[in-house]
């Protein structure tokens, strides 16, 4: 072969072959990488976000595990309570059935992680119950004597009264000129009663009562008479004896379970006639009295009803009795006047108040109590006559200190706003209960 055939056919090998001449002159190309592969940042991202989602996840069920488990405390809290709300009104009832002083006994379901809360010198609750907001309400206000408890209280009252009276006998021409005689007395009394009183609680909501009273009487009478001149008589009086007796039974016709409801009471006094009558003193032949009486010289009963109204922090009393007395035959001669046959007027007395603790030891009481007294009617030589009606309102104030769980001092005052109650009366009572 020629030399000129030899460069054609070399030639036309290049124009049929031209890459596999290059890449046998020229290194081999980067391959580059498929379009499908991802790129090693996003393929080391991936991990990381889904542990992110994980923990989360953990944490979310977490908390919701923590929300059930207290919403279950909830449930139960609420539960514990419901119990205890019904145990403490059911525990109120039964001490407010029984008049007990002291709370109630705390619920065997009560937890008892919390110390337990004193007070001064008394294991009593911290917050006063309805027998200590009437401990000074006036006496036979309050609530009943537990059962099987006995109640014995000293008492000593000291009422003070008097009276100025000024009677004109005769005519009067004209203004300031008087044809007749003209008395003037002026009246001091003063009565001391020294009272020894036992209640006893039969059942919870049954109490019986009795009442000894000794009585010492004083009386100043001044009397000064105008006729033709001035006599002036002055004589002082005194009397020291046994009272009345009376006896009472009280009955509790409800036992609420709501703490907010009212109690009613009924009660029922019988009084006697041990006293000293005033039908059986001494009188001069003026009709004068020489000696003073200490009872009221006739039986009695007196029904009653009480109603006490709890309103935390205080409590509303309220009551209402009637005293009937019965008549009798007198039949005694008295400065030439037969006195026969006596019926002596009823009397009825309503009052009103509360009572208010500070705290389980202290409390005071403010009230108002008045009666209304009827008229006597009097047999004298034969005719009848008729006394005129009394109205006696007195102001009560008291307050008391509970000593202890089993004693207490209590301090009450009356003061009259009319012109037929005594000035003022002050008793100091001194229960003990066993």
């Amino acid at each position: 072969m020629s030399h000129a055939t030899t460069r054609w056919l070399c030639a036309g090998c290049l124009i049929l072959f031209p890459r596999a001449a290059w890449a046998a002159d020229d290194p081999a190309p980067t391959q580059a990488a498929p379009a499908s592969a991802p790129p090693a940042a996003a393929t080391q991202a991936a991990p990381s976000i889904e542990r992110q989602l994980a923990d989360l996840t953990a944490r979310v069920a977490a908390q919701q595990a923590q929300i059930d488990a207290q919403q279950k405390q909830i449930t139960a809290d609420r539960e514990e309570i419901a119990v205890l709300r019904r145990e403490t009104a059911t525990d109120l009832a039964a001490a407010r059935a029984t008049g007990i002083g002291t709370q109630a006994a705390v619920p065997a379901t009560q937890t008892s992680s919390a110390p337990p809360q004193e007070t001064v010198g008394d294991a009593q609750a911290a917050k006063p119950d309805i027998a200590d907001k009437t401990q000074a309400v006036p006496q036979g206000q309050g609530v009943l004597t537990p059962a099987g408890k006995t109640t014995v209280q000293a008492s000593l009252t000291y009422i003070r009264s008097a009276n100025d009276r000024l009677v004109f006998a005769g005519i009067e021409l004209v203004p300031g000129l008087q044809i007749g005689s003209i008395q003037a007395s002026t009246a001091d009394r003063n009565t001391t009663i020294d009272a020894l009183t036992i209640w006893h609680g039969f059942t919870s909501r049954l109490e019986g009562e009795l009442m000894i009273p000794a009585m010492i009487r004083t009386d100043s009478i001044h009397l000064s008479q105008v006729r033709d001149g001035t006599v002036t008589e002055g004589f002082d009086l005194h009397e020291s004896a046994i009272g009345d007796i009376e006896g009472a039974l009280r009955w509790q016709i409800n036992a609420p379970l709501n703490p907010e409801a009212p109690i009613f009471i009924a009660g029922l006094r019988v009084k006697s006639d041990t006293g000293v009558s005033p039908f059986s003193i001494a009188y001069d032949e003026f009709g004068i009295a020489h000696g003073l009486a200490t009872g009221s010289g006739f039986w009695g009963v007196q029904p009653g009803l009480t109603v006490l109204l709890p309103s935390d922090p205080a409590v509303i009393y309220g009551g209402i009795s009637y005293l009937y007395q019965f008549a009798r035959d007198i039949d005694r001669t008295v400065n030439g006047t037969l006195i026969g046959h006596v019926r002596p007027g009823g009397a009825i007395t309503a009052n009103i108040g509360f009572g208010f603790a500070i705290n389980p030891r202290f409390s005071f009481s403010l009230g108002y109590s008045h009666t209304y007294i009827m008229p006597t009617r009097t047999e004298l030589n034969g005719s009848f006559q008729d006394s005129s009606t009394l109205q006696a309102g007195t102001l009560d104030l008291g307050m008391s200190y509970r000593v202890n769980q089993r004693q207490s001092v209590t301090l009450a005052f009356q003061f009259g706003v009319t012109q037929d109650a005594p000035g003022v009366a002050m008793t100091l009572r001194l229960p003990f209960t066993f």
